[in-house]
């Protein structure tokens, strides 16, 4: 399933280098913020009825962010868009680490929540049109750091914890460290120019900027969004609760469930692009999907903790190949609109990130975790017949599709 593109230059390595610094720094960033969810709620006093309030907000401030991001990248570009937002997050999150008074946790968090929406989307904006210029798949790749990032973020904040550096210290460090390093890839990351844009001659750029992107062609590959952010949710903030009050584990030991998710994710992004090239998307994607539900039902199903630990590690193997392909596969659908495409996919991340944990919340008091789990498991297989949307459309049939989607 190989393609070759066109040539692979030196300026697109550093490009493709750049980017995926960009991608793990925002995972160190982001891991931070929510493994010291409870260290923000004690600093803040925030009752336990208004986190839910608290949290909520991000993702849909982010989904806010993130269609406003399609406006300016339309104006500026992807990269300069990056360029500015992502040290301006590192500030956010050291204001959030600042503050001792709820009106400033809210503005810290509102700004991190449309902050983090527009970087998400440039970052894959980028990521698609790279993966245009070399011809093969290589957002898994891209996805891979962020989740190296996230690894590494929580074994900062673990250590962190443990020598009791407190959130000022903490955050601070960590925005005065991380925001450097993104002022540094800044100026290697891929521009218009590089993405094969600038060749458009500026009435056709004028055009395809006032052209209204329909959504129904998009909608399987939005629901396909939801439905693995829905379940990485689920396991993000409940993998470790139903192992310590579902499998009555230690504390420690039920840490390992995230971790081996976590672990499993790399792993499986780092050889994904591979398995793409050689396979094909939807073959790729259907059996992530099949192996994400059989990680659920394991963990559901589990005797004790380690049964459970298990489950969670397939599921993050199965999980970790869908969520780049629908980016991948949006790029392809409207090649000449690819931004706006992936703007728009993108704000289903925060749909499923804002559903997964209060629907697990509520069947788990509503029943047990066991049961809950079977819910995400049930909308990851639902995946399944979407996976066909994930195929690279024959050349002859873009044109076509170009001229349907202009009558919308």
């Amino acid at each position: 399933m190989r393609t070759e593109g066109p040539a692979v230059t030196p300026r697109l390595r550093a490009a493709r280098a750049a980017l995926a610094a960009s991608f793990l720094l925002q995972g160190v960033t982001f891991a931070l913020l929510v493994t010291c969810i409870p260290e923000i709620q004690d600093r803040y006093g925030l009752s336990d009825a208004l986190l839910p309030l608290f949290l909520a907000a991000v993702p849909v401030l982010a989904g806010v962010g993130s269609v406003a991001s399609e406006r300016l990248v339309r104006r500026t570009g992807a990269r300069a868009v990056l360029r500015v937002v992502q040290p301006a997050v590192c500030v956010t999150l050291a204001a959030v680490g600042l503050g001792d008074a709820l009106w400033q946790l809210a503005l810290a968090l509102g700004a991190f929540g449309l902050l983090v929406g527009a970087l998400d989307a440039s970052m894959n904006m980028l990521g698609v049109g790279l993966q245009h210029r070399y011809g093969r798949s290589v957002m898994l790749g891209f996805h891979a750091a962020f989740s190296l990032g996230g690894i590494l973020g929580a074994a900062v904040a673990g250590l962190g914890a443990h020598a009791d550096l407190g959130l000022p210290v903490l955050f601070g460090t960590a925005a005065a460290v991380i925001a450097p390093f993104a002022l540094l890839a800044g100026p290697f990351l891929a521009g218009p120019a590089d993405l094969g844009d600038g060749v458009r001659k500026s009435a056709e750029a004028a055009e395809a900027a006032a052209r209204a992107l329909p959504w129904r062609p998009l909608l399987p590959l939005c629901l396909a969004m939801a439905f693995a952010y829905i379940a990485d949710a689920s396991v993000s903030n409940y993998s470790v609760k139903y192992l310590t009050d579902g499998l009555d584990s230690p504390e420690d030991l039920a840490k390992l469930s995230y971790l081996g998710y976590m672990v499993a994710m790399l792993l499986g992004r780092a050889l994904g692009d591979r398995a793409v090239q050689r396979w094909g998307a939807v073959p790729v994607v259907r059996t992530g999907a099949a192996l994400a539900a059989l990680g659920f039902a394991v963990a559901a199903a589990a005797p004790g903790a380690w049964a459970g630990i298990a489950g969670f590690t397939v599921l993050g193997l199965g999980i970790c190949a869908i969520i780049p392909q629908v980016f991948a596969a949006g790029g392809r659908l409207f090649p000449a609109d690819r931004d706006a495409a992936v703007a728009r996919l993108n704000l289903f991340n925060y749909v499923g990130f804002l559903l997964g944990s209060p629907l697990v919340g509520v069947l788990a008091d509503a029943g047990s975790y066991r049961w809950a789990l079977l819910a995400p498991m049930l909308l990851v297989l639902a995946v399944l017949p979407l996976a066909d949307r994930f195929a690279p459309a024959p050349a002859a049939a873009v044109p076509a599709r170009t001229a349907v989607r202009d009558q919308v």
